[in-house]
């Protein structure tokens, strides 16, 4: 590459990352369809893959349902979707009518939308290119009937590509929640997903840490595998909330691989993430002049 394109590519990504260009591009939000009404839309996101951001969404999602809402999941890691096995929903497909996608229901009433649902096999790999899975992205949430729901948690892929671009731009996210691990490298991934959201104008409800201790299973003691949290640390570095910890759990993971973690997951798990998204909804409501979720 010749130089002057060098230079002109790095004045490019330098003006989206600091200066005006980025922020003035107002998302071009795609609408609900007369089968659709939801309220709330937020979306579980990391800087990196592993962090167990999946596992956050379904704990979430689950929170929010034994409250009495009415809750979907909008699995937006086409190329690595894992909701529909975790919730319970392994080998289903869903079904179209009058040319609309209906989403598939677990056990407990969540509504789940997701490439595997749409798959002849759900070992198919999603050989897509950006612009298609993009498409896929629009067509899950405005050709699927998601009925009345007051929260659709989108579970992100990681990293801060294209997928991400598409849902920040074509939903109407009222806040993310950001997973991280306690690892040397959380603080710069973090902030990827932090200047992300910024960059986008889309507020950064908190920071949950996952896989920081594992809890002996004879005394309690916990262990910490990875080095001591870098919680409240990052928190602070980014000036966003610490909303909790989650140990590595076998029992929950075996939970996740046989379809049953929406009845196995213990009661209290991110509790404080989950306070934050119907606190947030609430004031999202208070503002748009509704009567709250």
């Amino acid at each position: 590459m010749e130089k002057s394109e060098q230079d002109r590519l790095r004045e490019e990504v330098d003006e989206v990352l600091h200066g005006s260009k980025g922020a003035a591009q107002p998302p071009q939000v795609e609408e609900q369809n007369a089968c659709s009404n939801v309220r709330h839309v937020i979306g579980v996101v990391s800087g990196k893959g592993g962090v167990g951001k999946s596992l956050v969404c379904g704990i979430l999602a689950v929170n929010l349902a034994r409250r009495g809402a009415r809750v979907g999941i909008l699995d937006a890691d086409i190329t690595g979707p894992s909701v529909p096995r975790m919730m319970g929903l392994a080998g289903e497909r869903a079904r179209a009518v009058d040319e609309l996608l209906v989403p598939n229901r677990t056990a407990g009433g969540i509504k789940v939308m997701s490439a595997n649902l749409v798959l002849e096999h759900e070992s198919d790999p999603v050989l897509w290119r950006g612009p298609v899975v993009a498409g896929a992205i629009k067509q899950f949430w405005s050709e699927c009937a998601w009925g009345e729901l007051d929260y659709l948690l989108v579970d992100m892929p990681p990293g801060t590509g294209d997928v991400a671009l598409t849902v920040f731009q074509s939903l109407p996210v009222d806040g993310v929640v950001i997973v991280s691990s306690p690892q040397d490298l959380v603080q710069m991934v973090v902030g990827k997903a932090v200047n992300m959201a910024n960059l986008m104008q889309v507020p950064v409800l908190g920071l949950v840490e996952n896989m920081a201790y594992v809890e002996c299973p004879h005394c309690g003691e916990r262990i910490y595998p990875y080095g001591p949290s870098r919680l409240a640390e990052t928190a602070e570095a980014f000036d966003v909330e610490a909303l909790g910890q989650l140990g590595i759990d076998p029992a929950l993971a075996a939970a996740c691989d046989d379809g049953t973690f929406e009845r196995a997951l213990p009661e209290g798990l991110l509790a404080e993430a989950t306070d934050t998204v119907v606190r947030v909804a609430e004031f999202v409501d208070a503002v748009r002049g509704g009567t709250g979720a």
